[in-house]
């Protein structure tokens, strides 16, 4: 943890009281307002000297004097002048906490002045976004501040190439999306030489959208692939399973992740095949893996909701995030299914090359902390996953928002129905209106109804998230009905009176921008988020979520419950026990959740262990000539016979092919373990643990890669040709494959069964 030089002490020993903490820092805060106008006659020059100085022993010497200065700093190259609780925000970012602070608040200045703090401190940073668009907005809009005190800053996007991405690894403070800084650490574990490398590592990560990024996608396994030859449905498999009947021919689970052929269904496949049996040697590989994915493809993943149709292809939606998922394909076949299913030209899949869980790319950075509306309710998760305590800043102004009672309904039919009504009532009297869906489909459905009445909408979902920074920036202008899928960072405030405010009088007079959540997520948390977006900086507002007893949440939270009341006439239920038994439900998806991100982890936790590992072993046959040693010791025939080549190409001649065979037995290793994670349940029935199963495997087979590799390397270096241009790996059939493509998906154990090869795929979907 990075200190503040004179207050270690204090912090250490208050452990968790943040209440403490707080009034601490507020001192220091009062004491950097204080000195701020007699700091504000130095120079730029003097002052950005100052700071440097304050900051050169890799601690910080004046607390109070040093957020005075970037204070001012902010004031004379953005036009801020930040709040108080902005400088307490940066002062806890400094110190390692996530700090919690409302929607509207000023993040995005707050991790700005933390991480030149930090690089004033000799550190390089990486500032984690959720998206491509808030990683170029911020750097650009942030530049002046982080320049002023002679340091650099660049972002990281989708459409950098090699080279431009080596440029920007460079700076002092990298602003990035999450998945695009994880894949860069996963193609630099496959490079054959150290010059090739994009990344240089950081000493801190300064994580937006904390608790999303580090609690909810940290088990999202980020996968790097390359093309080898699927197990995408062939033939016929397609229209037959299009003709399978729901209950007759398969069933599906509760959760609606999984779908389980009957005997029946199975039996009509066979006869439309013209087989014998699915489950026989010739075919349980094979044939049935093919059948699963259609019917996965089919009946699990629905156009609108988990992937959309754009330019003839199929696109992901990340679900967490309401946006187009680029780059991004399903593994295992279930791209080419889905593909099939839509009449598209059928891609074929690929070898998983390299995996890394978002929570172990977290682990890579010796420092993290980060910034959320919605840290609170993650505190536990937090704490138990990474040490992190969480600080909760207070609002500038006193929130003003109105947060109503859940509107519950008896049908789906008839929540949909009131939401309409109140849109158009709320529109009619001049107040803008935000309403969170929870996909496309469904925010599609409701913005045609709502045209219906002439209400001009806008819509925000992963089908035009390009116009996403313009759609929000108008949502609080007078009579605007705004529908979005997800609203956790969007990264734009939503200003009252439009992006100019110039309306701002009249829409505070309607009582403020109201939000409306067309159903409870399954954690509350997602809730807030949306709730946020209203009430900023002290403005009106008004928040309000519709609720059936049909929804998914209460469906998944209340199986195996019953619960009656009687509605009235717009089939509204007015009984607190009726309230009270959705926030029950929620409770328990949440607890779901929670209990799948404890033992995920336990099945990771051996895995990023073992990776650890591999990178050591890795990065030891880049950096020095053990490649070439190891295998001239091991045939000193055939390195004698090699003596007339220049010793740099026989050091690369060696590594080529140790790290050949070292990546193809990682990548033997992992998808070996991907299959044992499938069928590991069945372990249970013999009374066995499976994790402890599990562990047993992943060990025994570990220990034989490495030496496995070295045998293979020094069969291939007894027989490939070497010359002046190297190890011709190509000609013995070894062609390394490039990473063509990359994906995310959902890593849950609790999941998996024996009749879907992909039962924990389509969990990152619900």
């Amino acid at each position: 943890m990075v200190i503040v030089a004179g207050f270690d002490w204090f912090w250490k020993a208050m452990g968790g009281q943040s209440s403490r903490n707080q009034k601490r820092s507020r001192a220091i805060v009062d004491q950097a307002t204080s000195q701020q106008s007699k700091l504000a006659k130095l120079s730029d020059g003097a002052l950005a000297k100052k700071a440097r100085e304050l900051a050169a022993s890799g601690e910080i010497n004046d607390a109070a004097t040093f957020l005075a200065i970037l204070a001012i700093a902010a004031e004379r190259t953005l036009g801020f002048t930040p709040f108080p609780v902005q400088s307490q925000a940066t002062l806890r970012l400094l110190e390692g906490d996530v700090v919690h602070m409302a929607t509207g608040e000023g993040k995005t200045l707050v991790g700005a002045m933390a991480a030149t703090g930090f690089g004033l401190m000799g550190k390089r940073v990486h500032a984690i976004t959720v998206n491509d668009y808030l990683a170029q907005r911020d750097a650009e809009w942030m530049r002046p501040l982080v320049e002023f005190f002679g340091l650099t800053v660049a972002s990281i996007t989708e459409k950098l190439d090699a080279s431009e991405r080596r440029e920007a690894y460079a700076a002092d403070i990298v602003y990035g999306p999450v998945n695009e800084i994880g894949f860069d650490v996963l193609r630099d574990q496959l490079i054959t030489n150290r010059k090739d490398a994009v990344q240089y590592g950081a000493d801190v990560a300064i994580v937006d959208e904390a608790d999303s990024v580090l609690v909810d996608e940290a088990l999202v396994p980020l996968v790097l692939a390359g093309n080898e030859p699927g197990r995408a449905p062939r033939g016929k498999i397609t229209e037959v399973v299009r003709g399978l009947r729901k209950k007759r021919d398969f069933t599906i689970d509760d959760d609606h992740r999984n779908v389980f052929l009957t005997d029946e269904g199975a039996a009509k496949i066979e006869r439309a095949l013209g087989i014998g049996s699915l489950y026989s040697d010739e075919h349980v590989g094979t044939t049935l893996v093919q059948v699963n994915l259609a019917l996965h493809a089919q009946e699990l993943l629905i156009r609108d909701v988990h992937y959309i149709v754009r330019d003839g292809k199929v696109a992901l939606i990340d679900a967490s995030r309401g946006r187009v998922a680029d780059l991004q394909r399903w593994p295992d076949g279930l791209q080419s299914a889905v593909e099939a299913k839509e009449g598209l030209a059928v891609t074929e899949g690929g070898r998983i090359l390299d995996t890394i869980t978002l929570q172990a790319l977290m682990g890579r950075y010796p420092m993290v902390c980060g910034m959320t509306g919605t840290a609170v309710e993650a505190t536990d998760q937090l704490r138990q996953f990474y040490d992190l305590r969480v600080s909760v800043i207070d609002r500038n102004r006193e929130l003003q928002r109105f947060d109503e009672a859940d509107r519950v309904y008896a049908t789906l039919a008839e929540k949909n129905d009131a939401i309409v009504e109140e849109i158009r009532l709320l529109h009619e009297a001049g107040q803008p209106v935000l309403v969170g869906t929870h996909d496309v489909a469904e925010s599609e459905a409701l913005a045609a109804r709502l045209r219906e009445y002439d209400i001009d909408v806008n819509v925000l979902n992963a089908k035009n998230d390009a116009e996403e920074a313009r759609i929000i920036a108008e949502a609080g202008d007078v009579g605007r009905v705004t529908v979005s899928t997800q609203m956790a960072g969007r990264g734009t405030d939503i200003r009252l009176g439009g992006a100019d405010e110039r309306d701002c009088e009249a829409v505070v007079a309607a009582g403020g921008l109201a939000v409306i959540g067309t159903g409870r997520h399954r954690t509350a948390r997602l809730d807030n988020q949306l709730r946020g977006r209203s009430g900023r900086q002290g403005d009106p507002g008004l928040s309000v979520f519709f609720v059936s007893l049909e929804d998914d949440m209460v469906v998944a939270g209340g199986s195996g419950e019953s619960v009656t009341a009687q509605p009235d006439a717009e089939g509204r239920i007015n009984a607190k026990r009726i309230e009270d038994f959705v926030e029950h439900c929620q409770r328990v998806t949440e607890g779901q959740l929670l209990e799948i991100h404890a033992q995920t982890w336990k099945y990771n936790k051996l895995l990023a262990d073992q990776r650890v590992i591999i990178d050591e072993r890795r990065a030891d046959l880049l950096d020095t000539p053990k490649a070439w040693e190891e295998l001239a010791a091991r045939v000193p025939e055939r390195a004698a016979s090699l003596s007339d080549l220049p010793q740099p190409v026989l050091e690369q001649a060696a590594r080529d092919i140790m790290l050949y065979h070292l990546d193809r037995g990682w990548s033997d290793h992992l998808a070996l373990l991907d299959d044992v994670r499938e069928s590991i349940h069945l372990r249970a029935i013999a009374r066995e643990t499976p994790i402890d199963e599990f562990h047993r495997i992943a060990v025994g087979e570990f220990k034989q890669l490495a030496q496995r590799a070295v045998d293979e390397a020094v069969g291939t270096f007894e027989t490939v040709r070497i010359d002046a241009a190297g190890a011709h790996l190509d000609d013995e059939g070894l062609a390394r494959p490039s990473a063509t493509w990359t994906y995310m998906v959902n890593d849950n154990p609790l999941s998996g069964n024996g009749n879907s090869v992909i039962g924990a795929i389509s969990s990152m979907f619900r």
